[in-house]
């Protein structure tokens, strides 16, 4: 099990904005059957920390290459995408392999 979790920077006064759009891909995702439930969390500079950044982590069962033959788009996540890179600054991604039961030495 793996969480895999996507990091924004977002132009300043962005991030609520960001975070919204963010979590729409990410529901779209799930409602389709191809994703995980998504968490969604941002700092537009009302707690300590970056600002201007947003965060979505989800988990998945195996890492895969987005450019696989039998991935098929997901309707209605290239349009959201269109006004999240209006506001993006760039993003990068992490994955951390879970610890489950079965890993335990």
């Amino acid at each position: 099990m793996y969480l895999i979790r996507r990091i924004y920077t977002v132009k300043p006064g962005e991030a609520r904005r960001a975070a919204s759009l963010i979590d729409s891909i990410g529901k779209t995702y799930q409602n389709a059957g191809t994703r995980s439930e998504s968490r969604v969390y941002f700092n537009s500079g009302t707690t300590p920390g970056e600002r201007d950044q947003v965060v979505m982590e989800w988990t998945d069962e195996t890492l895969r290459t987005p450019y696989r033959d039998d991935r098929a788009p997901v309707e209605g996540v290239k349009e959201i995408a269109v006004q999240l890179r209006e506001i993006a600054v760039g993003s990068t991604i992490e994955f951390w392999e879970l610890m489950t039961d079965d890993k335990r030495i």
